[in-house]
């Protein structure tokens, strides 16, 4: 059948026409809009990105490293500041001809061969992208000779900057830590091209760590202008660094400095707080290590000579180091005892020795003291008034005093290394042994040994809080001072009478009466201790204990000291803690340390010319003698030429495998120690609290 023809009409065909013509119109608009839209995202959401692309393939930029913030002292005084620098370095990436640079390069820097030795050792192990200090603190005739040939150098990289510097040196180490290049892994978590910017160097250790964010800073950028050859067109301008914040501080720089010198050759630490507010005006831990060194970039030659020497220089024994405090605990032991309702005048007969069960606990005073009251008892630190009263009240009635005085305790400060110690008591003992508290438990712990351990921080703050009767809380950060410290919840009347009894120790015949200061109207109360860190021997107790001086160092006992000045009017606490000392040299002994410490909170022209008197018997200042132990350890060892390279894992001071090793070594020995039978861990006879 066939299809009728299509008629078409002049009016169908202009509807056809119409309809293909706004559908093609429809289609150029929505291309068009298309076009508009993409043009304008283009324009205006990725204008930032394009610029910058467009702007990069125009223009170099390269980052300058921001001025770290300074450190300041309570006073103004820099404790860690930023000196102008002039350094080479080389970025492997971009080393051309090694063997044709290297040699221009020791010719212009007037590099010695163990330099170039480092040089090459360092090249071998860094990443591509890592850059490798060739020389630094350069004068302005070096730099430039470089500066002027970089044609002919490809990869090197001269740049005028700053670097840290530390004034106090040694002396404020632990409480700064140090500055260093960022590794490796640090760059790949975090890709911030700052971190590969030569002379870049972030915080490592202690406050440089801790406040990093706050001290960095933002970089500036030196710009030019390039061809797409990379041929230099001209030079733009360069876009500032922005500088970190500065950091007041409540240390004392000049305190600091004397206290570190005054430690003499001891391995210690001391810490003094302001009795009105917590701040603490010094933190020394002795020995230590040069922060300008390790900023620089220590050899594994330098790090392996620290970690070596028996003093633990790596560790901040201000808060890493943990002892039984010994006698220091005597005064808030007579505070408890106090709460607990024992009279001060009540006598205990001391004979030099207590029998209790099968064991017998031995006084330091072989002959015993004779009859004392608790005054009497502090002041002449009986072990026997303290085994007998602590034997009939309980060592659970001590602990939650020990603990409000500071024991214990952990305290808010900008360090990641605090270690607590251990204030026991029957509760603590069956957590931790599953084993019940015994007598002989509690008459160790009455005399600061045994399971009793404190840092000494922990120790520093027992005497402020002693002193002050409020519930001191240290700071080290100018705007985070405590001052709404509160009241102890101890009667007024038994604080002061544990401060009289500590004016007895130093004033009144008492322990340690080489404490007593020599500044007029002055007087300082305090409280001297023995920590013994081996176990003697009934049978050495018979035949006669060996003198500390006797023995090695490692097995020497511990000394320590506490006190407050004015005594009547306590304005500054102070700890001192000396390892392995064993009372064996008067000058260098805690008394009287303590006192020239003291001394220089109110004399200080007075403390400086007593140190100077002494500090040349002990082979010279900090420097000198640091300069001595390693020129000592180089001849001896003889290193190979490896050990000149530079040290550039992340490992750093106080998570040092040689920190770690001194740590459980003082663990082992003090469990041995309070583990140990009865009547055998009192300090030694005739040695430890000795009356001048």
């Amino acid at each position: 059948m066939r299809r009728a023809p299509r008629i078409v009409t002049e009016a169908t065909q202009a509807y056809s026409f119409s309809r293909r013509a706004w559908m093609l119109g429809a289609g150029q608009l929505g291309v068009g809009a298309l076009l508009a839209g993409r043009m304008a995202w283009l324009s205006i959401a990725e204008n930032a990105r394009y610029n910058s692309l467009s702007e990069s393939n125009r223009v170099n930029a390269t980052l300058i490293p921001p001025r770290r913030g300074w450190l300041i002292d309570r006073n103004g005084v820099p404790v860690a500041n930023n000196r102008t620098d002039f350094r080479v370095d080389i970025i492997p990436d971009r080393l051309r001809d090694k063997d044709r640079v290297l040699p221009l390069l020791a010719q212009l820097l007037q590099l010695p061969p163990d330099e170039m030795e480092r040089i090459h050792l360092d090249l071998d192990r860094a990443a591509g992208f890592q850059p490798v200090q060739i020389a630094e603190k350069l004068d302005w005739e070096r730099f430039a000779a470089v500066s002027v040939r970089l044609p002919e150098l490809p990869g090197v990289q001269p740049t005028r900057g700053f670097a840290r510097h530390y004034p106090g040196g040694a002396a404020v180490a632990h409480l700064t830590g140090y500055v260093g290049a960022p590794t490796a892994e640090q760059f790949k978590e975090t890709r911030d091209p700052l971190l590969v910017t030569p002379g870049f160097k972030l915080g490592k250790d202690g406050l440089e760590k801790a406040l990093e964010k706050r001290l960095r800073g933002d970089p500036g950028a030196k710009r030019v202008e390039v061809t797409a050859r990379g041929k230099l067109v001209a030079e733009l301008a360069t876009r500032p660094d922005v500088p970190g914040r500065n950091t007041r501080l409540t240390i004392d720089a000049g305190l600091q400095e004397y206290a570190a010198r005054r430690l003499g050759t001891n391995s210690g630490s001391a810490v003094v707080i302001d009795c009105r507010t917590g701040e603490m005006l010094c933190m020394v831990s002795m020995p230590a290590y040069n922060p300008n060194s390790f900023s620089d970039g220590i050899s594994h030659l330098e790090w392996e000579m620290l970690s070596a020497n028996d003093h633990v220089p790596l560790m901040n024994k201000v808060t890493q180091g943990l002892y039984p405090p010994g006698s220091t605990v005597k005064p808030m032991n007579a505070l408890a005892l106090l709460e607990a309702g024992v009279a001060p005048t009540d006598r205990i007969n001391c004979t030099g020795a207590l029998r209790v069960g099968t064991g017998v606990f031995h006084c330091h005073k072989r002959g015993g003291h004779g009859g004392l009251d608790m005054k009497g008892a502090v002041a002449q630190s009986c072990d026997i008034y303290f085994y007998e009263m602590i034997r009939r009240m309980g060592y659970d009635r001590i602990a939650p005093v020990a603990r409000t005085v500071g024991l214990g305790q952990k305290f808010e400060l900008p360090f990641g290394t605090q270690r607590y110690g251990t204030v026991p008591d029957s509760a603590w003992k069956l957590a931790k042994y599953k084993d019940r508290w015994t007598v002989a438990d509690g008459l160790n712990a009455s005399i600061g040994q045994g399971y009793v351990l404190a840092n000494p921080l922990q120790l520093a703050v027992m005497a402020s809080r002693l002193a002050s009767g409020r519930a001191l809380r240290p700071s080290l950060l100018a705007a985070q001072v405590h001052r709404d410290a509160d009241a102890l919840p101890y009667q007024s009347e038994h604080l002061q009478l544990v401060r009289e009894a500590m004016w007895g120790v130093v004033n009144g015949g008492g322990t340690g009466g080489a404490a007593r200061l020599l500044v007029p109207g002055i007087a300082i109360a305090g409280k001297t201790g023995t920590a013994q860190v081996r176990r003697i021997t009934m049978a050495e107790r018979r035949g006669g204990v060996l003198k500390n001086g006797q023995l090695p160092f490692k097995m020497r006992d511990h000394a320590l000291f506490v006190g407050f000045a004015p005594a009547d009017n306590p304005r500054y606490a102070m700890a001192v803690v000396l390892e392995h000392n064993g009372h064996t040299v008067r000058n260098l002994d805690t008394p009287m340390i303590g006192r020239d410490i003291m001394t220089y909170m109110f004399d200080r022209d007075r403390a400086l010319a007593t140190l100077a008197e002494v500090e040349p018997t002990w082979g010279g200042d900090i420097a000198t003698r640091m300069a001595a132990d390693e020129a000592a350890y180089r001849a001896e060892h003889n290193p190979p030429p490896a050990a000149v390279a530079t040290k550039t894992d992340d490992v750093v001071p106080s998570d040092a495998p040689a920190v770690e090793a001194a740590t459980d070594l003082a663990n082992q020995t003090q469990a041995a120690l309070a583990n140990a039978a009865a009547g055998v861990t009192p300090a030694e006879d005739g040695t430890t609290e000795r009356i001048p």
